[in-house]
């Protein structure tokens, strides 16, 4: 059922029902293969597992996860890995479509997958933790490889669970397999240069929209929601480009300072506490997440979850710039509104794609048994991500003088299921 929210309808927030839909804006503009659209709509393998997991106390609790191969048309399946509680199938389906285009635009010779498992590791501990990596990798073995499907952190895992997770795959193998998760640590052959890769490539992609924008970074104003992986990197080198983050929040608050916020004494109160309701920092004030996304700022970052920016508040942002560094902060209906009022909204999966490069990085370095320093990571990062946000604009302007004017979220799609579609295509798909 509909319902009013002030002068808007409620929308869909299905996150799997508006990839297709973005797909689908993509596909009219563009004017693609019904055949291929079709292909392009749905994913081409699921799997969805129960697995059991030894607890604390001695009981066995089962767990449901899930893996999705969304189109391998351009090479094998890359995709993260969430532990989340509110996990589910449509958002794995999204996170793998998403990501699809997201390695197309960057050119990888990959496609999309995803993967999750439904769970709340705030209420467990290291040992259960392990053991639910371990179970789930037995669980999913079969339907990953290096070039078959090469897995990843995400929400709520990071570099010790790939650690356990590689060490699994390789038992079950017999033999050492490192290229078959990224996101390591650099002790088992991770990339330098990997844990603060997304963050960075969104700043690179930061730079080129304030070129874009004739706007100057110095002293620019920067609010971001989210302070997990990507936010703080965000927060901390954002620093270097002069510019100054005047609030952030996490899932417990958020913190405001017109003069700008502390990052050592926030990331000091978050690895202490695990969240900023208590900060107490001075000249800070506490917001919402709600007043944080509707601050007078240059630049909005979303580097949280799915659906913060809809038709209910999209007409209330007063940022310059929307950095998406979140998967599907920003819904259709949304993005219409912030093109139409001129707020350069920046997609997802071309402002985060600098982790699943770097992830790239890895795999080929993995393969080959040479590694790369931290200095050649970034350049190679810088060059990629540069380059795709340049193949974006060249899309805008191409439509733009044959009478179309298309938001950067379209154009970016248009780059990236052209590719797709192309690789079907010459592959005999259809």
């Amino acid at each position: 059922m509909m319902l009013n929210i002030g002068n808007f309808m409620a929308e869909e927030l299905d996150p799997f029902k508006i990839s297709q839909q973005q797909l689908d804006d993509a596909a009219e503009v563009m004017g693609l293969d019904k055949t291929a659209h079709a292909i392009l709509r749905e994913p081409m393998e699921t799997l969805v597992v129960n697995f059991p997991v030894k607890m604390r106390d001695g009981s066995v609790k089962i767990f449901k996860g899930f893996r999705v191969h969304y189109n391998d048309a351009r090479g094998p399946s890359k995709g993260g890995i969430r532990f989340h509680p509110q996990e589910n199938l449509d958002t794995v389906k999204a996170l793998a479509a998403w990501m699809t285009w997201k390695v197309s635009l960057a050119n990888l010779p990959y496609g999309g997958g995803k993967g999750g498992v439904i769970c709340d590791t705030k209420k467990m501990n290291q040992t259960e933790i392990e053991n639910l990596s371990r179970g789930y990798i037995r669980a999913i073995g079969r339907f990953i490889g290096p070039k078959v499907d090469i897995a990843a952190p995400d929400v709520y895992t990071n570099s010790q669970i790939m650690a356990w997770m590689t060490d699994e795959y390789s038992k079950m193998l017999g033999y050492n397999e490192f290229g078959a998760i990224t996101g390591k640590p650099t002790e088992i052959w991770g990339s330098e240069g990997r844990f603060n890769s997304t963050a960075m490539g969104g700043l690179y992609v930061l730079r080129e929209a304030a070129k874009l924008r004739k706007m100057n970074l110095k002293n620019a104003k920067i609010a971001i929601q989210g302070f997990g992986n990507a936010g703080k990197f965000a927060f901390d080198l954002s620093r270097n480009l002069g510019a100054k983050v005047v609030a952030i929040s996490d899932s417990s608050a958020g913190v405001y300072s017109p003069k700008g916020l502390d990052y050592d004494k926030l990331a000091a109160e978050k690895a202490k506490i695990g969240e900023l309701k208590n900060y107490t920092g001075k000249d800070a004030e506490k917001v919402s997440n709600e007043e944080l996304l509707e601050m007078d700022v240059d630049v909005l970052i979303p580097a949280a979850i799915e659906n913060q920016i809809t038709n209910a508040n999209a007409d209330k942002i007063k940022a310059k710039i929307v950095l998406e560094l979140a998967n599907g902060p920003v819904t259709p209906a949304a993005d219409k509104i912030l093109f139409e009022r001129g707020i350069l909204d920046m997609p997802d999966f071309l402002v985060n794609s600098g982790g699943v490069i770097v992830s790239y990085f890895e795999w080929v370095q993995n393969t080959q048994n040479y590694y790369w320093t931290e200095d050649e990571v970034y350049k190679r990062l810088d060059t990629i991500i540069t380059k795709s946000f340049n193949d974006v604009l060249a899309t805008q302007k191409k439509y733009k003088d044959n009478g179309k004017k298309i938001s950067p979220r379209t154009a970016a799609y248009i780059v990236a299921v052209e590719r797709v579609a192309a690789a079907m295509k010459v592959r005999g798909w259809y």
